[in-house]
């Protein structure tokens, strides 16, 4: 073997081993995610900086602590909440148009949602009088029971602020529904980034509640 085609052949080999080293460098096994990771594009963000532990863990569990306000300044705690099957509807509210408006509307004329069995709040990160803002634009809203989270602490307390729903990661909630039984425990929890209207899906999970 001369010396050229010595040469020749390290020049490949080099070249080889450089293709290699890139091809490694740009392959999906390079960078490997959690398969039950996807990408959420509501409002740019990945769900993999989503953390979803908080919320799961409040299932199974009495709902912890909360205190919220209505439109008469009355407070709401866990025991208030007691008795009827409730749903909790967290969103951010005046801003949330016309996802959230329209979907607190139809609770509000939605008679399945106040029987002696089941109740449905609202719960509103805005003061009752900029919500009235709100029922002037779209009347029927004032149908519709009314909880106000003011500063969104409860929201926070609940780990509602960085979901998939969520269009102001860190200082608002989104569209999520947090469903008790009687008891004040919570049974069911769904974050929507789709922001639909879920009545009969709700009332569904509650008629499995045996109570």
């Amino acid at each position: 073997m001369n010396k050229k085609t010595i040469t020749t052949a390290g020049i490949i080999i080099i070249a080889v081993l450089l293709l290699g080293y890139f091809l490694s460098r740009s392959s999906p096994q390079a960078s490997v995610q959690n398969p039950d990771i996807l990408d959420n594009m509501h409002n740019g963000q990945s769900s993999a900086s989503v953390d979803y532990a908080q919320l799961n863990s409040l299932v199974g569990k009495p709902l912890p602590n909360i205190e919220l306000v209505d439109k008469n300044s009355k407070k709401y705690t866990n025991e208030s909440l007691k008795g009827k099957n409730t749903v909790l509807f967290f969103s951010e509210g005046l801003m949330c148009y016309p996802a959230c408006w329209n979907q607190i509307a139809q609770f509000g004329s939605d008679p399945r949602f106040t029987t002696d069995k089941i109740q449905v709040f609202s719960v509103l990160a805005d003061s009752s009088n900029d919500w009235q803002k709100a029922i002037e634009k779209m009347p029927e809203l004032a149908k519709a029971n009314t909880l106000f989270d003011i500063g969104a602490v409860v929201s926070r307390k609940l780990g509602l602020l960085t979901l998939p729903s969520s269009m102001h990661r860190g200082s608002l909630p989104g569209h999520t529904y947090i469903v008790l039984d009687k008891e004040g425990v919570v049974r069911y929890i769904n974050d929507d980034p789709n922001m639909a209207i879920w009545n009969d899906m709700l009332i569904s999970k509650m008629s499995g509640f045996g109570n």
